[in-house]
């Protein structure tokens, strides 16, 4: 792309050939004791001149574009106001675009009011991506994640009768070996109560640089699972959902040994079945020098 971004740069996978557009820097949180995506980097809020700036020179040459994606880690922290001037800029460079998508936290969706999520989605904000991680209480106070399950299952549900797609993931080996159980079965419980239109696995990976942070924020010994209980924890995730509608399901993330794809309810014992022969030895998992985020 013609343009000079802030490194470094994240996206979702599904994002791989979207204009990435940089609204926001950093994250406002970023205080999740898992995450480092934004740990080099001051939270702040773009100027539209060089947003707009960035925008024409995408146009000059890729005005065919069909997907946008909001980056850094934060667009929805800037004002409502401020996102819709910018929704009608891209809409007006790129005639045939389809998607405008970003990250949400738990608190965008908290701190943005009903209406505000209405008016955005109606000038062209379409899928938010979103961090459930887990949804036991306990593990989301470990993690620092800043959100409890019943302030997720708030602001997910507001989201959803704005009119958003939702895609969210949660993250294999969160719990350790000591609650991986109580891991899985709240998070299935969390996503159970949501309409939620993707679920993706991903597993946990800690970079070196927010090692000790990790383990001394999550308050005992964090021992970590091996592949074998991972496979265990996805089985036990798949067994328990019972999505409100039909749910894409997904764990085909770079960080995960064994990629499955599926739409529950319909996929499950499909799903099942590849993941026992997984366990029995039969299926290669992805080598761990091909993992990563």
């Amino acid at each position: 792309m013609p343009i000079d971004y802030d490194m470094p740069l994240w996206r979702p996978p599904s994002e791989a050939t979207s204009f990435i557009l940089q609204a926001t820097l950093g994250c406002s949180f970023n205080r999740c004791s898992f995450c480092s995506m934004y740990r080099t980097k001051a939270f702040a809020i773009r100027p539209l001149d060089a947003v707009n700036a960035d925008i024409r020179a995408v146009a000059r040459r890729y005005s065919d574009t069909r997907r946008v994606f909001l980056a850094d880690g934060d667009a929805l922290a800037a004002p409502t106001a401020h996102l819709l001037t910018l929704l009608e800029s891209l809409h007006a460079a790129f005639p045939g675009l389809e998607r405008v998508s970003s990250y949400a936290l738990p608190a965008n969706l908290l701190k943005k009011s009903a209406e505000e999520l209405a008016q955005l989605r109606e000038g062209g904000l379409t899928l938010l991506y979103y961090g459930i991680e887990t949804g036991s209480a306990d593990l989301l106070k470990r993690i620092t994640k800043g959100a409890t399950p019943e302030t997720m299952i708030t602001g997910l549900t507001k989201a959803k009768q704005a009119g958003f797609i939702l895609s969210a993931t949660m993250i294999l080996g969160l719990g350790g070996q000591a609650y991986w159980r109580e891991h899985i079965d709240a998070t299935a419980d969390l996503v159970n109560q949501v309409e939620l239109d993707y679920l993706s696995t991903l597993q946990l990976m800690i970079d070196p640089s927010i090692h000790e942070e990790f383990h001394r924020k999550f308050r005992e010994t964090f021992q970590e699972q091996d592949d074998r209980a991972l496979l265990m924890e996805q089985t036990r995730l798949l067994e328990r959902l019972n999505p409100p509608k039909p749910l894409v399901f997904r764990s085909n993330h770079a960080s995960n040994a064994l990629a499955l794809a599926g739409t529950l309810s319909r996929d499950r014992e499909r799903l099942l079945a590849q993941l026992q022969q997984a366990l029995a030895g039969r299926t290669r998992l992805r080598p761990e020098w091909l993992r990563g985020y």
